[in-house]
């Protein structure tokens, strides 16, 4: 089972964040303070871990710098500083991504998600909606006797679209998910793979799915 470290000393936080990541079927580890996580770190085999920056006895760009120089894991930082200066120091110190509060803990497990899967950590394998089944170790979608290997990107458009049904996502929020931080092109990227995706799905028969465009907003996947 894959262990998630929580380390926030707002208790209301971190139980948040804890129980919607076990609801996904992972084994939390909570710490509420910079020390206590470090001690964690080191006890249990933790496989990504969320970190507020404002902690005592030890902040957050400290316990960042640590786990990165001593362990090759994902760290996902929660914090109340939305500047540009925070965030970029964040990633200059080898934050992997960055969520401000207050979040949608629905995006934020969508952000763990992504993360393990650049990782290459495995989570939950196979996962439905309607009559679509994705598993990722084939990266293939199937849908009864129809079964088809996807290419990468596609494949994780899908799978965190699915991961989340009824879940708006903008562009930009997928870009950041599927593309990282540091992808140069633009939102169109987007778009050219949800119309593949559409077109993949239309020959496939019975699927019981869709993704559905949501004007001004983004994308979502819905049952039919």
């Amino acid at each position: 089972m894959i262990q998630i470290l929580v380390a926030d000393d707002d208790q209301h936080i971190r139980e948040l964040i804890s129980l919607y990541l076990e609801n996904q079927g992972f084994k939390i580890i909570k710490a509420a303070d910079g020390e206590e996580a470090w001690a964690k770190m080191e006890e249990f085999r933790i496989d990504l871990a969320v970190v507020d920056i404002m902690m005592p006895f030890k902040d957050g760009w400290e316990l960042t710098k640590e786990i990165k120089e001593y362990f090759d894991i994902p760290v996902l930082m929660v914090t109340a500083r939305g500047e540009s200066h925070d965030k970029l120091k964040g990633f200059d110190i080898g934050t992997d991504d960055y969520v401000v509060k207050p979040f949608d803990p629905q995006e934020m497990v969508a952000r763990v998600k992504a993360l393990l899967r650049r990782y290459r950590v495995e989570a939950n394998n196979v996962i439905y909606m309607g009559n679509i089944k994705l598993d990722r170790t084939k990266l293939e979608m199937s849908a009864g006797e129809t079964s088809e290997q996807l290419p990468l990107k596609e494949f994780e458009l899908l799978f965190t679209l699915v991961s989340s049904p009824g879940k708006i996502f903008t562009r930009d929020q997928l870009i950041q998910l599927i593309w990282g931080y540091d992808y140069e092109g633009d939102e169109r990227t987007v778009d050219v793979h949800i119309k593949r995706l559409r077109e993949r799905l239309n020959h496939m028969k019975n699927v019981g799915m869709e993704i559905k465009t949501i004007r001004g907003l983004g994308y979502r996947a819905e049952g039919c």
